[in-house]
């Protein structure tokens, strides 16, 4: 397996599903892997990669952002408030905006800056309670209060639980967001992107089938 593989992989499901080419956004989450291997992936010409931690991808970024243009870089981990104003300068866009004081946050720094990422709001499609996202019930509350505060909101982000079928989860969050106008669906891994894509992806989330097994730290 590797990044043309995956690739391919997309094209095959996007082209199953009757969506046009390309529709589908590979994140190539890079988090926990050595520098060595996301700049083997990077020299392969891909652009779009995904970090859990702000201070991981502060060490890593801004070296590769110096060789290498047009890098698109998205924070798919949690996100603390007190480093809320170094991610916006980090990454293109964040995907786990997940609660009101997060939201207001940005909100305020975006008003500051005069700008801001583009935003996914994490939904706990399992409605369980080790994991960060808004409720299924509050997700339209949450989303309108988003809005209120001008954050430019692209759409949502969900990780189903590891013992459920993904794909209910995935249908779960396409109904959200479609009821409330948003085009952007973060969902899929490396084990159920295709699945993921056929009910509507426009991001998936791909890490170990590109780079190879995570590096512990």
């Amino acid at each position: 397996m590797g990044l043309s593989d995956i690739i391919t992989r997309i094209a095959s499901a996007e082209a199953g599903a009757g969506r046009a080419p390309g529709s589908v956004k590979l994140i190539a989450v890079s988090k926990v892997q050595p520098n060595d291997r996301v700049e083997a992936v990077l020299e392969q010409g891909h652009r779009c990669y995904g970090e859990n931690k702000v201070q991981e991808a502060a060490g890593k970024w801004p070296m590769f952002r110096e060789r290498f243009d047009g890098i698109d870089l998205h924070l798919i981990g949690p996100l603390q408030t007190n480093k809320a104003r170094q991610a916006m300068g980090l990454f293109d866009a964040i995907h786990s905006v997940d609660r009101a004081k997060l939201a207001k946050t940005l909100a305020r720094l975006a008003q500051e800056e005069g700008a801001c990422p583009d935003l996914f709001i994490q939904i706990n499609t399992g409605e369980e309670p080790q994991k960060a996202g808004a409720l299924p019930m509050d997700a339209d509350a949450f989303i309108a209060e988003c809005r209120a505060l001008d954050l430019p909101v692209k759409g949502l982000m969900c990780i189903p639980p590891v013992e459920e079928e993904p794909s209910l989860h995935f249908a779960l969050l396409a109904k959200i967001a479609e009821r409330n106008g948003l085009q952007g669906l973060s969902m899929g891994m490396s084990s159920d992107f295709e699945r993921a894509i056929a009910l509507g992806a426009t991001h998936v989330r791909v890490g170990s089938a590109i780079f190879g097994e995570r590096v512990a730290v």
